[in-house]
């Protein structure tokens, strides 16, 4: 079967079985790295041990993009 045939093949399908095919594509171009995973874990971790203990305080996300539109408006 050619690459077009393929195509057009997969199209066809419910769009269930088309996001099956595309996450299934992703995944063998973009081979998962286990110990990149496990290290933002970790920081993802300790950042919120920071926030519920008190040592940083959570700024709102709506500030911090506001802030960011400033700073690329001027």
């Amino acid at each position: 079967m050619d690459t077009l045939a393929l195509i057009d093949e997969v199209t066809a399908l419910p769009v269930e079985d088309r996001a099956l095919v595309a996450q299934s594509l992703l995944l063998s171009l973009n081979q998962p790295e286990v110990h990149l995973d496990t290290m933002w874990v970790d920081v993802a971790t300790k950042r919120l041990e920071s926030i519920r203990s008190g040592d940083v305080e959570a700024i709102d996300g709506e500030q911090v993009f506001n802030k960011i539109w400033q700073r690329f408006n001027k």
